[in-house]
């Protein structure tokens, strides 16, 4: 534990070969600046909010603020904060606002939540956090998050958009916005290579099966399917600690983000066989009418749904895979049809799978998994 996000910052500059990055010392001194202000217990503290593209340290800078801290907070995945929200929602039916309810419980429990990867995509989750936000921000709890967008262009082109506009406008008064868009993607600074991904030709013995042996090596193997949530999956091997499953069997099956914190709960590592190509051909783009257009086409109600990928829900998964292992540091081995900067070209997707491609070629590195 560092006594803050700076110190931290500069001991990573002066003993591992971090690069100076002006965008990140820019980012270091508001987290400074939030760290200091919780450290005094100022009532009325900004949050930050630090956008950028991929491979810029956001997260790696938002958990040295976090791991900094000497009161209260929690840190999480957004998808994973969402998820929890939503169960917890469901338990609380029958409470007046519920939502209401909910923020509360949790301002009473930490002063600062921290987030990785704040994406909205939903209408659901935009109201949902629209309404928490408020509260949360009305208890005094402070927010630092990171994501891909500034907060003008969340949930951008979204049904009802108008909607999500006051938590927008909450983001930009409670947080300190801050883009951290160097130059450098820095998961591509150079480091010792392992290799975790390879290309399986036709005919050609499928290298997991040397990687499992090895890592594997005097673990008692199970005998049959094993039980992950709610649902059974047949793997093609596993260990004690090491799993090694076919993409149809994890990826295009009913499984949930839920079901991937399982998994690496249980293993320390995990092998993914038969990646196909993600990419498909798109299906043709539809208008969506309400009722009343039955008779003839209203132009002004009119919008254009987006053209989706059929392998658009294994994708999902394979994304939400990918970022768990990544947040748990669990070292994923793939091996694939194509090369990895050919798995996902075109589709509805592209825009997050950047960062899954990002985060795949970081995992890579031979320090991927080892402490920070």
């Amino acid at each position: 534990m560092t006594d803050s996000p700076l110190s931290a910052w500069q001991h990573a500059i002066e003993h591992h070969g971090f690069v100076q990055d002006e965008a990140q010392e820019l980012a270091i001194m508001a987290l400074e600046q939030c760290h200091k202000a919780l450290g005094e217990g100022r009532k009325s503290i900004k949050g930050v909010y630090l956008w950028g593209p991929v491979g810029r340290g956001k997260t790696w800078l938002m958990d040295r603020f976090y791991e900094s801290l000497k009161v209260p907070a929690r840190r999480q995945h957004f998808h994973h904060f969402m998820a929890w929200v939503h169960q917890r929602s469901f338990q609380l039916t029958g409470t007046p606002d519920p939502l209401q309810a909910l923020a509360r419980e949790l301002s009473a429990e930490v002063r600062v939540l921290c987030f990785d990867e704040l994406f909205v995509t939903d209408i659901g989750d935009a109201i949902i956090l629209g309404r928490l936000f408020q509260v949360m921000f009305e208890q005094g709890m402070v927010i630092v998050s990171t994501s891909n967008l500034p907060p003008e262009e969340l949930y951008a082109n979204g049904h009802n958009r108008e909607r999500f506009l006051p938590t927008i406008s909450a983001i930009k008064q409670y947080m300190q916005v801050v883009p951290v868009n160097g130059w450098q993607d820095h998961r591509q600074h150079p480091g010792a290579v392992q290799q975790r991904y390879w290309v399986r030709g036709c005919g050609q013995p499928d290298p997991l099966a040397a990687v499992f042996d090895q890592l594997a090596g005097g673990q008692t193997l199970a005998s049959g399917p094993i039980e992950v949530g709610h649902r059974l999956l047949e793997p093609v091997r596993a260990g004690d600690t090491v799993l090694w499953s076919r993409y149809a069997d994890l990826c295009e099956q009913p499984f949930s983000a839920l079901d991937f914190m399982a998994l690496c709960d249980r293993f320390s590592v995990i092998l993914l066989g038969d990646v196909p190509c993600l990419s498909a051909e798109q299906r043709e783009g539809r208008i969506a009418r309400g009722t009343e257009d039955g008779v003839e086409r209203v132009e002004a109600g009119d919008r254009e749904l987006p053209q989706l990928s059929v392998h658009d829900d294994g994708v999902r998964r394979f994304i939400a895979l990918v970022d768990e292992c990544y947040d748990r540091k669990v070292p994923l081995y793939l091996c694939a049809e194509v090369p990895m900067e050919d798995l996902y070209t075109e589709g509805y997707l592209q825009f997050p799978f950047r960062r899954t491609l990002s985060r795949l070629q970081e995992m890579q590195m031979q320090r991927f998994g080892q402490p920070a």
